[in-house]
């Protein structure tokens, strides 16, 4: 990704695929007790996606250190299509959205007849099956199966922290249980995300990220509230009247809290954050590695090795590096090492000469006015740590890739992918022990780092009516298709008018 500054020109180079050995990845082969997931962010720049070259992207990836087929492929997209047509959804979105499901399947198929299959065999049409497209606004998630009869119990959530917590910016998410064969199960939650852009924005993004926290439940909070109300309600007795003996004061003091724990404990089940699943959270997180624009004379980050500014030496000044560890963002989570270059900001150049269809080497620069950073990443909550030394092998999140695919003339971001085999650890062994104290730990599966909105699923509503009406004002004034509709009511509006007055 990278030329030495800023003006330099390049045709970006093909990022090898990593070695079984190497430190990015592990062996290829797939333990019987896990599941192989692909996830994979992108920013689409609302713009229709170039099938052809995306699916030979994706195929690419399919093949970085493996041999089969990922059990599970989920995509995380931002500005996925226009805003407008992104607010309205349905038939007006769809034609966005169907394009990656066809490259999905595209890659696959090619994938398998490329000598994953048994001689003979037949390939499918779809490989996979779509079984959820949801946005929130710009930001999209597809969830994509080899076997569907797998998943079961599947949730959604979302939310906004655009202006008036309209999507524009927000975050959408996927609950599911995976069964395997032989009846073991686990947990999958996903979370596709874009958070606030701009260099100086770091104190949103933390904020945007707070609110993900805050806002996202796979439940109405509010009927948990009301339901576990109905179930304490106190008697009269157990309201202190004004002269209380301090011992009942003291008592009645702990029933409350304790209460409030079970109550705050049935809110964490619903949050991002449940106890009982795995949590993998996607999208372009914005973070970059200066919080100004860059001067004029600015050393950009390099693809060339022997460069004074080989673009590794750029990753130390990653804001989300920083804020993650320092406990201000993306608590808990984990991320595998980042070893491919900035993927952000380009600009796409025209194409050489004598270019064939499809396109899949883009010549580009990195645009003069942004620091290139590592915006689009992928991130996981870990193997909580009392499970560690349960059994004589602990089981792990097994990362075989972590890695960008080539620039698309579509979009100024390049697309990220994790493969990863996710082990099959039942709900009851992931969530932590009963005699665990959440105080004395930093995992977010034992305690929440902040409290469920009550009124997360009302506001959101009156967000989406806010965007209805949004989509459509935009539609109207703002396309072709919509300055139709108004020549034509126009129109009409003036023949009724005429026919009226002549009759």
């Amino acid at each position: 990704m990278g030329a030495s500054t800023s003006a330099s020109t390049s045709s970006l180079p093909t990022v090898p695929a990593l070695s079984p050995n190497s430190s990015n990845s592990s062996p290829t082969m797939t333990p019987p007790s896990s599941l192989d997931l692909l996830y994979l962010t992108f920013n689409c720049a609302k713009n229709l996606l170039d099938v052809p070259v995306f699916a030979t992207h994706v195929q690419t990836a399919l093949r970085q250190n493996a041999t089969t087929l990922p059990d599970i492929v989920v995509l995380s997209l931002q500005e996925v299509a226009p805003l407008a047509y992104c607010f309205i959804g349905g038939y007006f979105l769809n034609p966005y959205l169907v394009r990656y499901e066809e490259a999905v399947n595209t890659a696959a198929r090619r994938h398998i007849h490329d000598g994953s299959s048994p001689d003979g065999a037949v390939t499918p049409t779809k490989p996979y099956t779509l079984l959820r497209a949801n946005n929130v606004g710009y930001t999209a998630i597809l969830l994509f199966a080899r076997d569907p009869s797998r998943l079961k119990n599947i949730q959604e959530a979302e939310v906004g922290f655009g202006a008036a917590e309209m999507g524009n910016k927000g975050a959408v998410g996927l609950r599911m249980l995976y069964e395997a064969d032989g009846g073991a199960s686990t947990e999958l939650t996903f979370v596709a995300t874009h958070l606030a852009a701009m260099e100086w924005n770091l104190p949103r993004r933390n904020a945007n990220w707070a609110a993900i926290m805050r806002g996202m439940a796979f439940e109405n909070p509010e009927e948990v509230v009301k339901s576990f109300k109905t179930s304490v309600t106190p008697s009269p007795a157990s309201t202190p009247p004004a002269e209380e003996p301090p011992e009942r004061v003291r008592l009645l003091d702990e029933q409350h809290h304790e209460q409030h724990s079970r109550l705050q404990q049935q809110l964490h089940n619903i949050s991002v954050f449940r106890p009982s699943s795995h949590l993998f959270v996607a999208g372009d997180l914005n973070y970059r590695i200066s919080t100004t624009s860059p001067p004029p004379s600015a050393a950009f980050p390099s693809l060339d090795p022997d460069s004074e500014n080989y673009y590794p030496d750029f990753f130390r000044l990653d804001q989300l590096t920083r804020e993650r560890i320092a406990g201000r963002t993306l608590h808990g989570l984990s991320e595998h090492e980042v070893r491919f270059p900035p993927t952000y900001k380009y600009d796409v150049l025209p194409p050489k000469s004598g270019t064939q269809e499809p396109e899949l080497d883009v010549p580009w620069r990195f645009a003069v006015h942004r620091y290139p950073s590592w915006t689009d990443r992928i991130l996981f909550l870990d193997v909580p740590s009392w499970l560690q030394g349960k059994t004589s092998e602990t089981p792990k999140l097994n990362v075989r890739a972590y890695d960008c695919l080539p620039v698309l003339r579509m979009s100024d971001h390049r697309p990220v992918f994790l493969r990863v085999d996710v082990p099959l650890i039942s709900p009851s062994d992931l969530a932590p022990p009963s005699g665990l104290d959440p105080d004395t730990s930093r995992d977010p599966r034992a305690r929440l780092p902040i409290e469920i909105d009550p009124e997360a699923w009302e506001r959101r509503a009156a967000a989406r009516r806010k965007e209805v009406m949004a989509g459509w004002s935009m539609f109207l004034w703002s396309t072709k298709q919509g300055a139709y509709i108004l020549a034509a009511v126009l129109a009409f509006s003036a023949s009724a008018y005429w026919l009226y007055h002549a009759l």
